[in-house]
């Protein structure tokens, strides 16, 4: 059962009290735990919800061409997006860890956070309907729709280009390291372009310890 500080939470958030407690329950439930359910199911849904609602709003809003829709698309419901919008609610507080996990820090993980946080869509979508969670994921969002967020041009994309415009060839990545448990995995990764030189970054994700790489990369060398 969902604790009352969990319940007041979840009304908060979704603008009602939690009518199927398993469901949320169930979304805030990590795997460390050894429960039966855990979040990953309704996590699957609601990264589908989460990006129909952005690819709406975007499209109300916005006259770019595909591309541009696409790059701010892809900024917005990335996991770091989704983590920031976690941890500005509070959301660590309230998700199941087993020990092992919480003593990792798996609480303030950005995989972890932001996988819960795309549960959270998922429970409310099936609980609540679209409509409902589309008011909600609006009211989360609202911020980094009306800032930068995904306005500037990728920072691999920008390499990429750099490379291009000064006659190098294209930037090469590796991963050097993968370190900590699944649930708090940090992975390390370099960037070189021939005859220039090569950064390493660190972070929770492939994906973004490259994208972290590009921007160092681009900070020294560009």
């Amino acid at each position: 059962m969902l604790g009352v500080e969990t319940q007041s939470f979840l009304t908060a958030l979704a603008g009602r009290p939690p009518v199927d407690e398993a469901l949320w329950l169930e979304a805030l439930t990590h795997g460390s735990t050894g429960a039966a359910r855990d979040y990953q199911r309704l996590e699957f849904l609601g990264d589908r919800v989460l990006g129909l609602i952005i690819a709406e709003w975007l499209h109300a809003l916005e006259s770019g061409d595909e591309g541009r829709l696409s790059q701010r698309l892809n900024a917005l419901v990335s996991r770091a997006t989704c983590a920031r919008m976690a941890r500005a609610i509070g959301l660590g507080d309230h998700i199941r860890l087993g020990k092992q996990a919480r003593d990792d820090g798996g609480a303030n993980s950005d995989n972890i956070l932001g996988d819960v946080m795309e549960a959270l869509i998922g429970a409310s979508f099936v609980t609540h309907g679209f409509e409902d969670t589309r008011v909600m994921v609006r009211r989360l969002w609202a911020d980094a729709m009306a800032g930068k967020t995904g306005q500037a041009k990728h920072p691999k994309s920008a390499l990429q280009e750099w490379a291009a415009g000064n006659r190098r060839r294209m930037p090469e990545y590796r991963l050097v390291e993968r370190s900590g448990p699944d649930h708090a995995a940090r992975f390390t990764v370099s960037v070189a372009i021939h005859g220039i030189g090569e950064v390493e970054a660190t972070a929770g994700s492939k994906q973004d310890a490259e994208t972290l790489a590009a921007e160092a990369f681009m900070r020294r060398f560009g």
